[in-house]
């Protein structure tokens, strides 16, 4: 769908825009919303990370919009320079895009992505929220990394191939696909 440089940086940005928030909600309520939980007497998600002021990143604790942030400039980055360009390539030796339905083409870029995108993010994620106080160990992180996958990659996948995907192909045609409109009389 995108043509050039430009409109494939602003395809990847939408993108990672509305991802890095469907995945800090996840993160934050799903993955981790028993912890969070149990930090207030509310039991509320919400009011567990704000007992806590944040959520611990690096070592300390970082506001959620800090969180958005780091993982918005890592997922936008690497999706402009691994994730995208490499999701094409892997989608074609798949498919012949000639003989392939164009809807079954865009499932396999999308499935591709979701393959690369998932394990990398969930590294980056595992090095970001590693509780670097209790010291460093690899395996610990090794542990942590297979977990993240094994939960985000499902999540991934259905959420881009059937939610986020559409929209931001339909928001993508709205910006750069305007068709200029015609009279009642069929001439432009």
């Amino acid at each position: 769908m995108p043509k050039n440089q430009f409109q494939r940086m602003v395809f990847a940005f939408i993108t990672v825009v509305i991802t890095v928030h469907a995945y800090v909600f996840y993160s934050l309520y799903v993955v981790n919303g028993s912890f969070f939980s149990s930090l207030s007497e509310s039991g509320r998600v919400a009011d567990g990370v704000k007992t806590l002021g944040g959520v611990g990143a690096f070592g300390t604790v970082l506001p959620v919009w800090a969180i958005i942030l780091i993982e918005f400039a890592f997922a936008y980055t690497l999706e402009c320079l691994v994730g995208s360009p490499c999701s094409f390539r892997l989608a074609k030796k798949v498919f012949d895009i000639e003989k392939t339905h164009p809807v079954i083409f865009e499932c396999a870029i999308i499935s591709a992505t979701v393959a690369i995108m998932c394990p990398a993010m969930s590294f980056i994620a595992a090095c970001i929220y590693y509780p670097y106080s209790g010291g460093f160990n690899f395996f610990t992180l090794l542990a942590n990394w297979l977990k993240l996958v094994c939960f985000n990659f499902p999540f991934a996948l259905i959420t881009q191939l059937f939610f986020i995907q559409p929209f931001v192909r339909t928001v993508f045609r709205l910006i750069f696909c305007r068709k200029p409109k015609s009279n009642l009389d069929g001439t432009l």
